[in-house]
């Protein structure tokens, strides 16, 4: 079961038509940072039909970064009751790609995601520098660091992304106001 691509100019017009609602199922981290203006925010992770009651009666457009998650979960966002359910070609990306306007904040953190890889990443190479200059005992920073990028691949839940959710420059209050 799959979604109909939907090219972003068609988008816009059936936007301004008023004929489509314009879901973006990205979660708030990403969204917060960049978004299309007039999108509604229904993350992936708790997507409930409900939150959209009152657009039933129009076309959904789902979008993501690039279209490729909105792809893959295709048959649970179908499962939704829109009369018409498209994916917009190219996401976030093909909208910009597009000339169309989106919201930006730049003072938002990066996503969660991207914190994730820069942290372990840099705690990697800190560790292989250290086990190279300081002693080889701290090449077990990046061996845990290793272990725990693999146990959040087996079970779904990091560690280092809980850690960083609760750092202040996450906090929404932190760049709302900006």
């Amino acid at each position: 079961m799959s979604l109909k691509k939907i090219a972003p100019i068609a988008v816009k017009e059936r936007l301004d038509a008023g004929t489509a609602i314009l879901i973006d199922i990205r979660e708030a981290d990403e969204y917060a940072r960049e978004h299309i203006i007039g999108a509604h925010l229904v993350p992936l992770s708790g997507f409930d039909a409900h939150d959209l009651d009152r657009e039933h009666g129009k076309a959904a457009v789902f979008h993501c970064k690039s279209g490729n998650r909105t792809a893959a979960n295709a048959s649970r966002i179908l499962a939704k009751g829109f009369p018409e359910a498209y994916v917009l070609e190219g996401g976030i990306d093909g909208w910009k790609a597009a000339g169309l306007q989106i919201h930006r904040e730049p003072s938002a953190p990066l996503e969660l995601q991207r914190q994730v890889q820069l942290a372990a990443g840099s705690l990697v190479v800190l560790g292989v520098i250290l086990g190279f200059t300081v002693t080889p005992w701290l090449f077990a920073l990046s061996a845990f660091v290793g272990a725990g990028l693999m146990f959040a691949g087996a079970t779904g839940t990091c560690g280092m992304a809980n850690l960083l959710k609760v750092m202040p420059w996450n906090r929404p209050a932190a760049y709302a106001a900006g």
